[in-house]
């Protein structure tokens, strides 16, 4: 697979704005909670389009594995980056599993009777480590938590 990012500086309200339009009225039939926690708008050093396709995998994933409940996209700062974390309950993936969950074609003891190709989250990554960015995955709580870090412009 070949990615191509195009480095810019993009708004997070502009890139929070797409997905919700994305995947608010699809929650809302689903009976999902969609909660965007307040945040402080910044700028950030990214290609705007691929920080998008990456929370959209973070979302999709929520809505195929999570219990349907809650997704959740919460805000925090640390060391001139923005995080960005993707919360869903009902998380019934290992804990002994998160080591392996960013590999190419990796797929968790909890998909199986679940469509998919298991490149979303190596997409993440890839696209994450291009942007001079992060990604790391926990379990908390019942709850799955993926954390995308993002440089401020």
């Amino acid at each position: 697979m070949s990615f191509e990012v195009v480095q810019g500086e993009a708004f997070l309200s502009q890139i929070l704005t797409r997905i919700h339009a994305r995947y608010a009225e699809q929650l809302e039939v689903l009976g999902t909670e969609f909660v965007l926690q307040s945040y402080d708008d910044c700028i950030l050093s990214c290609d705007a389009d691929r920080l998008a396709e990456c929370l959209q995998n973070l979302i999709g994933n929520a809505i195929k594995y999570g219990d349907g409940k809650r997704i959740e996209i919460g805000f925090d700062k640390m060391d001139g980056c923005e995080l960005i974390t993707v919360t869903n309950t009902g998380c019934t993936l290992e804990e002994k599993e998160l080591p392996q969950i960013f590999g190419s074609f990796h797929r968790g003891s909890n998909a199986d009777k679940i469509q998919g190709n298991g490149s979303g989250l190596f997409i993440c990554k890839r696209l994450m480590t291009l942007m001079g960015g992060e990604v790391y995955a926990e379990i908390q709580d019942g709850c799955f938590r993926v954390t995308l870090v993002v440089k401020l412009a």
